[in-house]
């Protein structure tokens, strides 16, 4: 049962996983270390005082408040509430839940790194296509009564929190800096074990999961038997589900949306796919504890009607001037360990993360040790976590044993 070919299989799957990691570790700080300082110097209550209407104004507001943000999907989902508490219209906050967990520039350089510049290109355009179609279906569809229960949850559970201060002042001072390693440190531990989920995930998948499987979830082999736009439409369709399936968020996606690119799956499936980490069942979960199950479901499905939407309108809008990505590039040609750009980067921005704990440290240092216990990441996500760390370490033990065969 467990022959040489097994074990080989099982560190391929972890170097593989690892190969993830590795062409991504620089990003991450890069993309975590802007957002930390954004969340130090940006007050928030400036943008928050003018999102009190669905209007076009506020839906910006909430958009460039989403893209300056973290872009872990709990931590949007638990900023959107405080939207709410402080008045922000229901329209404003979906819009910043859509930008923060799309729009962010963590999600980009990974998105440009392993699937290229057309996804990029495609993941700015779409996401603010997104943000207005959501818009617009809340404003037609709005169950007033619905939202106003949901407002009043809110209020009644929530504390209330300070955060206008003078940039100008924060920048040019030490606590600002130590609060930027205070943000960076306190991202990574919302995201980590999202990220090594995902990763480890999207590593076994990439060696284990026959082409086939994916042909038959896409209809990938159906070219010559269904019109395109069948096709197109099925793919849209079912890449929100797939995400969903997965049960985790936006960072740990991309290498799994990277896994569908090389086995041939559309572009409007995998931006469909990409688009629905906000869909995943413990987001959902969350959003009920927060507005009750009814709005939960209520936000669930305007985000998947949109995001079907945009998927096809990107389809069609790229096709009409050739930019559809062709799909099929290799995941072994993405991951690969080499001397190139990613270890120069990799070298640099360790060097980066180990300023931003100091910071974090001397922070810490002089406000003590503040834990918030955070949304999502109860014993399951935990568990889950461990159980990749296992899977990990004993794929290392294999590569170890057969690494001249994987």
């Amino acid at each position: 049962m467990f022959d040489g070919s097994f074990f080989a299989t099982w560190a391929e799957a972890t170097k593989t996983s690892f190969g993830f990691f590795w062409k991504s570790g620089w990003a991450f700080v890069l993309g975590y270390f802007v957002s930390a300082m954004i969340q130090a110097f940006v007050p928030k209550a400036k943008f928050t005082r003018f999102m009190g209407g669905a209007d076009p104004r506020s839906v910006a507001l909430a958009t460039v408040f989403g893209a300056a943000s973290s872009s872990c999907s709990f931590a949007a989902l638990a900023t959107a509430r405080s939207l709410v508490l402080k008045g922000a219209h229901f329209v404003a906050a979906v819009a910043f839940m859509f930008a923060s967990t799309n729009l962010v520039i963590e999600l980009g350089i990974l998105i440009l790194i392993f699937l290229g510049w057309q996804y990029l290109l495609a993941e700015i355009i779409g996401g603010l296509i997104l943000i207005l179609i959501a818009s617009v279906l809340i404003r037609l569809t709005y169950p007033r009564n619905w939202l106003k229960e949901a407002r009043e949850k809110v209020e009644e559970e929530a504390s209330a929190e300070e955060n206008d201060f003078d940039w100008r002042e924060r920048i040019a001072s030490k606590e600002g800096w130590h609060m930027v390693g205070m943000n960076f440190v306190h991202d990574w531990q919302m995201v980590w074990k999202e990220i090594l989920i995902g990763f480890t995930i999207a590593g076994f998948v990439a060696v284990l999961v026959p082409a086939e499987w994916w042909a038959a979830i896409f209809l990938t082999g159906f070219q010559d038997e269904l019109p395109g736009w069948v096709i197109a439409l099925e793919n849209a369709m079912v890449g929100p589900f797939v995400a969903a399936a997965t049960f985790i968020g936006s960072m740990g996606n991309i290498p799994l949306a990277t896994v569908l690119n090389a086995n041939g799956v559309l572009f409007a499936g995998i931006m469909g796919f990409i688009y629905s980490d906000l869909m995943v069942p413990p987001l959902v979960a969350v959003n009920a504890k927060y507005y009750g199950l009814r709005v939960a479901l209520y936000i669930a499905a305007v985000m998947y009607v949109s995001i079907v939407a945009t998927a096809l309108i990107l389809t069609g809008g790229f096709d009409l001037v050739g930019l559809v990505p062709e799909s099929g590039k290799a995941v072994t040609d993405v991951v690969q360990f080499k001397m190139d750009y990613t270890f120069w980067m990799n070298l640099v921005f360790v060097g980066v993360a180990a300023v931003l704990v100091w910071l974090f440290i001397g922070h810490r240092r002089q406000h003590g040790h503040m834990h918030d216990e955070m949304e999502g990441d109860g014993p399951l996500k935990r568990g889950a976590a461990l159980v990749a760390m296992a899977v990990l370490a004993t794929g290392l033990l294999a590569l170890a044993l057969h690494g001249g065969t994987a």
